[in-house]
């Protein structure tokens, strides 16, 4: 006897309850996951706007790490710049207490605290996040600016500051320490001043004032210039003056004024009258001679270390710097370039044109970018560094008559620096843009938390699931699959002995 295979209605039950089954796995799922499918084709018609979803998320999560990385930059600089900015007051204070404290002892405290200020603006210049030097503009991967000794020193065979800053200054003062200004006189009773050469170096004779009776002064005219004081016609009176004024390297000026008396020997200022117009003309190219000697090792002095730190500091890679064309150089008469082989270059980063900020720059939303970049060379940076070094580099020594008097002529003039000439950039103003690329990731990361709530919200419409709606339906299913397996079962229940009846 055989027994016939499975009918085809008891296949499609079977089948049936097959599918029930997969229906219920699929619905146990969905309530353990949170997740229609778990592939996009389970999605059906939605499938596109699920992906291009997922798509405009992950996008958002590029942006906001790329934000987070750029904010840890820009703090760690902000860190750096804050640094400059107490480096700064206390140069200030140090400048001031010099000024209003008068001696040697003070003179020298300055100089000390502006080493100590660069050491401390150098090591910030050269601060890191990460692996990213950050203010060498798009130079990241070594320092942007050289260690203060090899700034000041030089290394052997590139010269420093400090040693153009005295080629500098022998060429201002020339071989006789008078600011390369020659005093002769043509008659006994006449006197000749004039520039020694046409150069950028030494005084620059830039008018003369007299009230000098029976005295005739002419000038500056001629290249080189001069003026003439001729006192052929008789002596000044006592109380008569003569004003010299004079331009320096560094665009200031300064001037000498000098008053005929009959004292002898004249006091500061003054030059004696003399019997004849003779004595008189040599009694004020003596007087002359000792204030254009004085002025030379104060103002003159100081001018030329500040002009010799412009010419040092305003280099870069692409811009080397200049120096006096020399040896001699008492006598030079003119600039040449320096090289990166003979001289220091100070700042090693990026110098392409174009603004610093656009050297670092991050997208931080689909239409907004993030600008950071930072030059040590950048006004606002380079001229406190210069000023700290300018300090540094000229020593006052104890033993010099004119110690004091230069030390006050130097804090003048840096002080203008630290504070930043009227019109250029100031360490505050790059402290400003920064603030203002953080302002724009704060406001992009605001927008991005709201793109990724609505979007989070949209996706979850389609992607996700109601687990009440899943719980019900699963209750259903289970209903029904327990009454097919009833079914089911009741029919096949049909033994081989009921079969034989």
């Amino acid at each position: 006897m055989t027994v016939s295979s499975i009918s085809g209605t008891s296949a499609t039950m079977i089948q049936s309850l097959l599918s029930l089954r997969s229906q219920l796995d699929d619905l146990t799922r969905q309530i353990s996951t949170g997740q229609k499918s778990d592939t996009f084709a389970g999605l059906g018609s939605q499938r596109g706007v699920a992906v291009s979803l997922r798509s405009q998320l992950a996008a958002i999560d590029g942006f906001e790490n790329t934000a987070a990385n750029v904010n840890t930059r820009i703090n760690v600089a902000n860190t750096a710049l804050s640094g400059m900015s107490d480096i700064v007051a206390n140069m200030k204070a140090a400048i001031a207490q010099s000024t209003n404290v008068s001696g040697i002892n003070a003179a020298s405290q300055t100089q000390s605290t502006a080493k100590y200020s660069l050491d401390g603006m150098l090591g910030l210049l050269n601060t890191q996040a990460g692996n990213r030097y950050l203010f060498g503009g798009k130079v990241t991967d070594r320092p942007p600016v050289e260690s203060s000794d090899v700034i000041m020193n030089g290394d052997g065979a590139r010269a420093g500051l400090i040693q153009t800053m005295d080629e500098r200054k022998q060429a201002d003062l020339g071989a006789d320490g008078l600011g390369r200004l020659a005093l002769t006189t043509p008659t006994p009773s006449s006197l000749n001043v004039a520039e020694d050469a046409v150069s950028p170096f030494g005084f620059k004779l830039a008018s003369v004032s007299s009230s000098l009776s029976n005295v005739t002064v002419t000038g500056p005219t001629g290249s080189p210039a001069a003026i003439d004081v001729d006192m052929t016609a008789g002596n000044p009176n006592a109380g008569d003056s003569l004003t010299l004024r004079l331009n320096l390297p560094d665009g200031t000026n300064t001037s000498i004024t000098l008053t005929a008396t009959t004292t002898s020997p004249p006091g500061p200022g003054q030059f004696t009258i003399g019997a004849t117009t003779d004595d008189t003309t040599n009694n004020l190219k003596a007087a002359l001679t000792s204030a254009l000697d004085t002025t030379a090792k104060t103002s003159l002095t100081a001018a030329s270390a500040v002009q010799a730190s412009n010419e040092f500091f305003n280099a870069d890679a692409n811009n080397p710097p200049l120096r006096v064309d020399g040896p001699p150089f008492d006598t030079a008469t003119g600039l040449v370039s320096g090289t990166s082989a003979n001289t220091v270059v100070w700042y090693t980063g990026d110098s392409d044109p174009g603004s610093a900020r656009a050297t670092a720059s991050a997208q931080i939303d689909t239409s907004m970018m993030a600008n950071y970049g930072m030059r040590a060379s950048e006004q606002g940076l380079r001229s406190i560094v210069q000023s700290a070094a300018t300090l540094a580099a000229v020593t006052i020594y104890s033993t010099d008559p004119n110690g004091i008097a230069l030390s006050q002529e130097l804090n003048t003039r840096v002080s203008g620096q630290l504070s930043g000439p009227p019109g250029t950039q100031t360490l505050q103003d790059i402290q400003i843009d920064l603030a203002a690329a953080q302002v724009s990731i704060s406001a992009a990361k605001t927008r991005h938390q709201q793109q990724t709530s609505t979007l989070q919200e949209y996706q979850s419409q389609i992607e996700g699931v109601s687990n009440e709606e899943v719980g019900a339906q699963i209750l259903t299913l289970q209903t029904r699959l327990q009454a097919s397996m009833q079914v089911t079962a009741s029919m096949y229940q049909t033994s081989l002995v009921n079969y034989l009846q």
